[in-house]
């Protein structure tokens, strides 16, 4: 029987003949924190003994270019996961070049901003990033900020097409009286911050009051309130920005409140974040009522999410002291409370849970964080639906601007994990190819040197070679104090090279 950790996988589709992270093993080899999926497994089978299993992810064949087709030189915008897939789906062709630009000066987007310090496994996926950044044809634009210093129409005249993969990283606003006091900001800005992204590295959140509340319960809201309850000498093992870091050990937060809207069935959070969570043996998990049995609806999955729920103490049962996390269902925001900075959220406890009075109360806080989703940013000479926060196409091909294509969440929205672009980079290539071998594109590029013409276009920009020697410094730097990597917020030091030697 093989074991595929749901934390750990990206959901890419390569699976047991090349997980890129390592997520696949023998149940007979599972640390002690993994067993719980054993039982999740046995119970998936039970309920649906000898039934057929459907393709998880689908991954289409991607169509060949023949030897007479026009010679491809591709821009790829965003140098995330989506763009990085795109990249590799691109390489995969003969004479291809591809130049992934990034208004950051290091690449893999929530890669290396988004995703936990504490869980570094899933931060694995860099290794297949590296490996793509070593086909042949590959290059990297970046600070370069697409739509300010360079515009649309000068990549349409340089390069046979342009992909977009910008990704969706614009908070979804809470629409609450008092949401724009100070003390009142975003999980998303809070994990940017701890994971040193350079734009967030000036921000200041306050943590010298006892309670912090998150609006909203998926599992970036998880991430969050993890990180402000685990002991800062664990997460001085990690690769947590240094700023963050400091903070952390000033910080008296001893727990952190997440408020969810509806009930305990609809909680945003995965199965696999709650059992890691319930894991930890450093800080409390509790519930802020007792939960319901599951509704007859209730898949197994969800049952077994439930039924972890009820197993948790409630907050009066738990015993007093150390750092906790309280999960709070049934509870609607309805505004902000304090004059010159926040002091806490008045909440209105929803009917639907038998458990609690309908009355409304209130929660003191000193630092509150709304994490209740994602939304695209306006690209710039692009069309945008500005309800959906993503850019209108089909299939990838940009609606009205031939040549151009979007992949990632800004194609499809915020959903999805980090592997859902893989699939997704391909359907996006396959349309790009599909166009050249029709003739629909066949956009000639610059000619010349692509290296060349890279340093005369972006001159300030960093190439491989540069992002390598970031890489080398980080990572030697995260081996003299014990760590992964000590990311640096700062390109002083770094400039274009030679090409990295393939």
């Amino acid at each position: 029987m093989l074991y595929i950790d749901p934390k750990t996988c990206v959901d890419c589709g390569a699976c047991v003949a090349a997980c890129p992270v390592g997520a696949i093993s023998k149940d007979s080899k599972l640390a002690a924190d993994q067993l719980p999926f054993v039982e999740i497994n046995r119970l998936f089978h039970e309920a649906h003994p000898g039934a057929s299993r459907p393709v998880q992810a689908i991954v289409p064949s991607l169509i060949k270019l023949a030897e007479g087709d026009t010679p491809l030189r591709v821009a790829i915008v965003g140098a995330g996961p989506a763009g990085m897939y795109a990249a590799d789906e691109l390489l995969k062709q003969d004479g291809v070049e591809v130049v992934v630009y990034d208004r950051l000066s290091t690449p893999y987007g929530l890669v290396r901003s988004g995703v936990a310090p504490d869980h570094q496994m899933t931060k694995g996926v860099d290794k297949l990033f590296r490996h793509i950044e070593d086909l042949p044809g590959f290059h990297y634009a970046l600070g370069v900020d697409v739509g300010e210093s360079v515009r649309h129409a000068d990549l349409a005249a340089r390069y046979s097409a342009v992909v977009y993969a910008t990704g969706a990283s614009e908070d979804r606003p809470l629409h609450l009286p008092g949401a724009n006091l100070p003390g009142v900001s975003s999980a998303t800005r809070f994990v940017a911050w701890y994971n040193g992204h350079p734009s967030y590295d000036n921000v200041d959140f306050d943590l010298s009051h006892r309670r912090v509340v998150i609006i909203g319960n998926g599992n970036v809201a998880l991430d969050a309130a993890r990180i402000l309850t685990t002991d800062p000498s664990e997460l001085a093992k990690s690769d947590i920005s240094d700023v963050a870091l400091t903070a952390l050990r000033q910080s008296r937060v001893e727990e952190v409140v997440l408020l969810g809207r509806r009930g305990p069935e609809h909680a945003a959070f995965t199965l696999p974040e709650l059992v890691g969570l319930m894991a930890r043996r450093d800080l409390q998990v509790v519930v802020a009522s007792e939960i319901p049995p599951a509704p007859e609806w209730a898949d197994v999955q969800l049952r077994h999410k439930l039924d972890l729920l009820r197993s948790l103490p409630t907050s009066e049962a738990a015993g007093k002291g150390g750092r906790r996390i309280v999960l709070q269902f049934w509870s609607s925001p309805t505004h902000l409370t304090g004059q010159d900075v926040v002091e806490g959220v008045n909440i209105r406890n929803s009917a639907t849970n038998p458990t609690v009075d309908d009355g409304p109360t209130h929660l003191s806080a000193g630092l509150v964080l709304t994490s209740v989703g994602y939304r695209g940013s306006l690209v710039r000479d692009l069309p945008f639906d500005h309800d959906k926060g993503s850019v209108p196409h089909q299939s990838g091909r940009v609606d009205g601007v031939p040549g151009t294509y979007v992949v990632g969440w800004i194609k499809r929205g915020p959903r999805g994990f980090i592997g859902t672009n893989k699939s997704c980079a391909r359907e996006t290539v396959n349309s790009l190819l599909e166009d050249v071998t029709s003739g629909a594109l066949n956009a000639a590029p610059a000619a010349g040197h692509l290296p060349t013409l890279l340093r005369r276009w972006h001159p300030d920009s960093l190439d491989l070679a540069a992002w390598r020697r970031i890489d080398e410094e980080e990572v030697a730097l995260g081996l003299l104090h014990g760590r992964p990597r000590v990311k640096k917020l700062s390109r002083v030091g770094f400039s274009r090279g030679s090409e990295v030697t393939r």
